[in-house]
């Protein structure tokens, strides 16, 4: 049988017990040295910082709690093994003729195939040993060097040290004496071009090189650039880092430096002559924009000229775009001073319309320092069909099947909208569904969305002052609705949405909800305790502990279990103490889970994410959400005539409207801590006030705990409130903190594991729950925060990340005061998680 990688992955608990026995030293020569350690050395003191580290060329084998995995994975594998197998099997007749009487002549060469592979299987997986070379040795200690001299220590001495033992072990130790540090003592230039030069006065206190501090190469790197964008950013047309120069003057300046930046006049080549001259400042003379030049146009003469705010704008046939649709997204502009970042963000806004596809911009340059400006634009297709398709199970369904068809309709109003209508409808057979006489497909689900995505904000009044096109303003205006069958409770729903977002610049995003309209109406309440089975199960309990039904029967739903609530809570059949007190618990979750909701709401997000990219492993992400539902409905109600119900809550379409205050804060650390190791830490607070015509938050915008993305060692819905023992099926509250703590690093190729804490809880506030354990009443409710702690493996496919972690309760909030630490801190009592990418 052919050894495939999923089967090699499958066998790797057995190579986890044979390498125990394996030498570490298998594969190092009789006259060579396992690198076992590296010591760095800075002034006579060790150094263990990352950053020196990762500079030398060999480092140790990798160590998984303290033990060389990797390397005794390597060396199970054969040197040679091809040259092996080909000497036993195939040079020798007698014992190819016996293994292919045995098997087929094809089943041999498979086997041998099969050998080969794994053998390489465990040379890609494993490490192997670092032996040390003197060569490298000399290449990291050079590059030690120019570490510390690019940092100003320019007299800095370096030497190494090999101390190699009997046992074949060696370590390597880099010897650094740095000396004092040279600080800048003074800056001058020396800038032929009077126009560069002004520029650069202009702006040099934003300079990267300051006197007083110390020499950084670094620094004048950065410097080039900064000086560069300042010049091709205010018209300098031909400016390159090419004409920098810097003087660099440490002679008898007693660790001192004097710096001069020099930058050359602009050099035309003439033949075989080059003349030198000034910089000149270049101004955008022509833009031309041309919406049809696609591949297949290419022949098509440009029969329709548009001339608008000074753009001309070339299309082949009648232009099928207001004007101000494609001048809008053009940073480039006529009469204007070249700027060099005007192209890219062109280039951005453009694509971000989704009506053409990323554009060609050239610049052409004029006699008279001027430049034309030609801009290609390439449509997409206006119209686009799409279809899906999916089939699923699930906990209340046996099999599903939805259909997923989409049309986008592109310059819908000739201002490049975007107009994208889909659907969906899903059926499915019921778990549940015993009777004979019901069909098959008995749960069902259609639903609509109409998008309409505007490039620009669409305002009664001009907003470019107030947020220029440069922030990449846009608005999204949305429509959905959708009805289920035989799901839970039955819903129909209705969302609408209006929507702004805008950049302030590149990390940072800005998301306003002017509108969120969210309507849900619950179609089945009667079906409540079949989707809620803790709940009745509870109550059921009590009814038989109670004498309402005898020992041997069950209350019928919804007609008993609805009416023994009715009689306890009216005092028809009267109960005391904490069983009174559960049954009316059960009834008010049962009121708040099967209301009809109303929220109209308003919200602002913003976020700051200092990634630079999706393998940046070094960054911080804040985010912040503030929410507000039903307040101008409210200033409202009494002028509109809106009824009131019997709680003397207003009214809309017979329905509650939702009135709060919800707030969230939530911030991610990472630390690259180099060879694949990263520590991540996250914290979220969350809280939503009701008040007017409320007196909880609907269950859409309360707040859940546990989960494969929050505390991993609880199931979702399952940790909290506070310290309440709950066996309801979603326990949710108004409030909520976390904090989690991640320790990520890599095992074997792309498998890794990661070590983590996960704190937190979720209590009501400020609402109708006035249980003790599950409010939160003053700091000392703090007690009540739930600690769980696990291990996880990650598997990394590149272009996602399969997760599974196993969390364990450490600290239970359920269990009585003296008696929460690790109290089912087990394998049989710990939760395993399984999630795609990062929980955080």
């Amino acid at each position: 049988m052919l050894l495939n990688k999923n089967f090699y992955l499958l066998i790797l608990g057995i190579i986890l017990i044979s390498v125990t026995s394996c030498d570490a030293l298998k594969r190092v020569g009789d006259d060579e040295h396992l690198l076992d350690e590296n010591r760095i050395e800075v002034n006579g003191e060790e150094n263990k910082t990352v950053v020196l580290k990762n500079l030398l060329y060999q480092q140790p084998n990798k160590n998984l709690l303290g033990f060389p995995l990797r390397l005794h994975i390597y060396n199970l594998a054969r040197p040679n093994l091809d040259s092996i197998l080909n000497e036993r099997i195939y040079e020798n007749p007698e014992k190819l003729r016996k293994k292919t009487n045995l098997y087929s002549r094809k089943q041999v060469d498979k086997l041998v195939e099969s050998k080969l592979n794994f053998n390489a299987w465990l040379k890609s997986v494993g490490e192997a040993p670092q032996i040390v070379n003197d060569s490298l040795t000399k290449r990291s200690l050079k590059r030690l060097e120019s570490y510390y001299w690019n940092n100003g220590w320019f007299n800095v001495k370096t030497d190494v040290e090999t101390d190699k033992d009997s046992t074949q072990r060696a370590k390597v130790i880099y010897k650094i004496n740095s000396g004092s540090p040279f600080i800048i003592d003074s800056i001058s230039t020396k800038i032929a071009s009077p126009i560069v030069d002004s520029l650069y006065e202009k702006t040099k206190a934003d300079s990267y090189l300051k006197k007083g501090e110390q020499y950084k190469t670094n620094n004048t790197l950065n410097e080039k650039k900064r000086v560069t964008d300042v010049m091709r950013n205010n018209g300098v047309y031909h400016f390159s880092q090419d004409y920098f120069y810097f003087e660099m003057d440490t002679i008898g300046t007693n660790n001192k430096i004097n710096v001069e930046l020099q930058i050359a006049n602009r050099s035309i080549k003439n033949g075989d002559s080059t003349l030198k001259e000034p910089f000149k400042i270049y101004k955008i003379k022509d833009v031309n924009i041309y919406t049809n030049s696609s591949f297949e146009d290419r022949n098509t003469i440009y029969t329709d000229t548009t001339i608008y705010n000074g753009f001309n704008i070339y299309s082949k046939g009648k232009l099928k775009y207001y004007p101000k649709a494609i001048t809008d997204p053009v940073f480039i502009t006529p009469n204007s001073i070249f700027k060099d970042k005007n192209r890219p963000l062109t280039s951005r806004k453009i694509s971000d319309l989704k009506t053409f596809k990323y554009p060609r911009i050239e610049y052409i340059e004029n006699p008279d320092t001027t430049l034309t400006t030609n801009i290609y634009l390439n449509p997409y297709k206006k119209f686009t069909l799409g279809f899906s398709g999916e089939v699923f199970q699930s906990n209340i369904q046996t099999v599903g099947f939805t259909i997923n068809p989409s049309l986008t309709m592109r310059n819908v109003f000739k201002g490049a909208e975007t107009l994208e209508l889909s659907g969906f409808t899903s059926i499915g057979a019921s778990k549940d569904a015993a009777d004979n006489s019901d069909s098959f497909f008995d749960i069902n689900e259609v639903g609509a969305n109409l998008r309409l995505n505007i490039p620009r904000f669409f305002f009664p009044f001009k907003a470019d002052k107030i947020i220029p096109k440069e922030m990449f303003p846009n608005t999204l205006i949305s429509i959905s609705t959708s009805s289920q069958t035989n799901i839970g409770l039955d819903k129909q729903t209705f969302n609408g949405r209006f929507n702004y977002t805008w950049f302030p610049n590149k990390s940072v995003t800005n998301r306003v909800d002017l509108f969120n309209i969210q309507y849900v109406k619950n179609l089945n309440t009667s079906n409540y305790f079949n989707v809620y089975e803790n709940s009745y199960d509870v109550l059921n309990q009590i009814a038989i502990n109670t004498n309402y039904i005898p020992a041997d029967s069950e209350l019928s739903i919804p007609n008993q279990a609805d009416q023994f609530l009715d009689d306890v809570t009216s005092g028809a059949f009267p109960l005391t103490g904490e069983t009174f007190s559960t049954v009316n618990s059960i009834d008010e979750r049962k009121d708040r889970l099967t209301e009809d909701n109303l929220i109209i709401a308003s919200n602002f997000s913003y976020t700051k994410d200092k990634r630079d990219n999706l393998f940046d492993n070094d960054f911080s992400i804040f985010r912040f959400k503030v929410e507000a539902a039903g307040n101008l409905i409210s200033l409202l109600a009494n002028s509109a005539g809106l009824n009131s119900n019997s709680e003397n809550n207003y009214e809309i379409l017979n329905v509650a409207y939702s009135q709060y205050v919800k707030t969230e804060f939530d911030y991610v650390k990472y630390w690259d801590l180099g060879e694949k190791n990263v520590f991540a830490i996250r914290s979220f607070l969350g809280i939503a006030v009701p008040f007017g015509n409320s007196s909880s938050i609907p269950f859409s915008k309360s707040f859940f705990a546990g989960g494969a993305n929050d505390n991993r060692a609880w199931t979702a819905y399952n940790l909290g409130p506070g310290s309440l023992q709950s066996n309801n099926e979603f326990n949710e509250a108004n409030l909520k903190i976390t904090l989690s703590a991640e320790q990520r690093f890599n095992i074997v190729g792309p498998l890794n594991g990661a070590l983590f804490v996960d704190v937190g809880n979720i209590w009501n506030v400020l609402d109708d729950v006035d249980q003790e354990e599950a409010t939160f009443t003053n700091l000392n409710d703090l007690k009540d925060i739930a600690i769980g702690s696990g291990f996880g493996f990650r598997y990394d496919f590149n272009f996602f990340l399969l997760r599974f972690d196993i969390g364990f309760k450490t600290y239970d909030p359920s269990y009585q005061e003296q008696n929460r630490w690790f109290n089912d801190y087990n394998f049989s009592n710990a939760v395993y998680n399984i999630g795609i990418n990062y929980p955080f």
